[in-house]
């Protein structure tokens, strides 16, 4: 809500929401949502349903952007295409979540169960922002969820990281690792080549994190073929996993067009998630979803923009 003065007597409040610009479908059910805000930027919130072995929506994830778009420019990524534009406010970001609720209730009769902070921008970057959107979804008068189905995700801000553990907002860590040593980390993600964003930061940061609120993390290793998909790879993963309680989600990329990157083959998976199993780590696979959409992040908004 944006505030502004009338004269010498009287306040005139204006409220400003996002509006939904586009929606897209896939076969699997994922909906992409394209959001314009007051500003006439662009934003993407995507709403990803889980069903039971009846069909039924067993879990409904809502993924939202913390920015329009991103200052740190992995390589693999399309919202880092866009550069930095703007942060959202905490208003926008509870905003995404509310349409798709809408959503959600329209389509299978039931409110979001989740929420992950993995869409446009980083989320540690817009710290305050993301932290009062918590506190709007978790409030009963808000959507009322529990601060245990909502999910932060960075890349791996150090300094960010120690802050959320000691703010102790509840929710749950993901980092985003996508390389298990410096060299490979640094190749494509540009925050690691920093002293205070390398491994050895992130690691105190991860240990502080677990020490102080007790839970565990989720590593986010999005599997590339070539890349970072050998078994020494998986042998440094393990390495780096065995620093604080935490497992490991293995992604499946979906690819960008002209980014260079392609999802590791099925055998190559198989054998890297052995390699893991037998050093006793926890391991999950997501499946890449709406591969019939726009289904990277920030493919929607880029596309949107580059017709204009």
């Amino acid at each position: 809500m944006n505030s502004r003065r009338a004269g010498q007597d009287a306040d005139l409040a204006e409220i400003d929401t996002i509006a939904r610009a586009q929606l897209q479908t896939a076969r699997d059910e994922t909906a992409k949502g394209l959001f314009t805000l007051s500003s006439g930027r662009q934003i993407e919130a995507v709403l990803i349903p889980d069903f039971d072995d009846t069909g039924a929506a067993k879990r409904l994830t809502v993924c939202v952007s913390s920015q329009v778009g991103c200052a740190l420019g992995c390589s693999f990524c399309a919202t880092g295409l866009m550069g930095f534009q703007q942060n959202l406010t905490a208003g926008e970001i509870f905003d995404q979540v509310w349409s798709m609720n809408a959503l959600a209730q329209k389509r299978y009769g039931r409110g979001v169960t989740n929420v992950v902070f993995m869409g446009m921008g980083e989320p540690l970057l817009n710290y305050d922002n993301v932290l009062r959107s918590i506190t709007l979804l978790t409030h009963p008068e808000g959507v009322g969820l529990s601060p245990r189905r909502i999910t932060v995700s960075t890349v791996g801000l150090a300094r960010r990281i120690k802050q959320l553990a000691d703010d102790q907002p509840r929710v749950n860590l993901a980092v985003s690792l996508h390389a298990p040593t410096d060299a490979k980390r640094s190749s494509i993600m540009p925050v690691n080549r920093a002293v205070v964003t390398d491994l050895t930061a992130l690691k105190a940061s991860i240990q502080h994190y677990t020490r102080a609120t007790g839970r565990r993390i989720t590593y986010e290793y999005c599997m590339f073929r070539g890349f970072n998909d050998t078994a020494e790879d998986a042998r440094h993963l393990a390495d780096v996993v065995a620093w604080a309680p935490s497992k490991v989600n293995l992604i499946m990329y979906n690819p960008v067009e002209g980014l260079g990157f392609e999802p590791t083959p099925e055998a190559h998976l198989n054998a890297f998630i052995r390699i893991l199993v037998h050093r006793g780590v926890t391991v999950t696979v997501r499946r890449s979803r709406g591969q019939d959409i726009d289904a990277a992040c920030g493919q929607l908004a880029i596309r949107e923009r580059d017709r204009v």
